[in-house]
């Protein structure tokens, strides 16, 4: 897991309900997700979508996404 990556993943309560954003801007990670899920290519999110972003955005929007998935589930006996 690359730190740096996820430093670009920003919570502030004020902002989007205190979902998880980019870089303190209104691009929620799931704003991302679902633009890619939709079948935008990361250019077309970049240059069409929100070309305030960066290529390491979307990275850390994957990144952000797996790491909250991949976690222990703990099951009853």
């Amino acid at each position: 897991m690359d730190k740096q990556l996820l430093e670009r993943i920003t919570f502030n309560p004020n902002q989007c309900g205190g979902k998880p954003c980019i870089r303190n801007m209104r691009v929620r990670v799931t704003d991302i997700l679902e633009l890619l899920a939709n079948g935008l290519t990361p250019e077309q999110i970049l240059i069409d979508e929100l070309p305030d972003l960066e290529p390491e955005d979307i990275t850390a929007s994957l990144m952000y996404a797996a790491v909250k998935l991949n976690h222990p589930v703990l099951q009853a006996a």
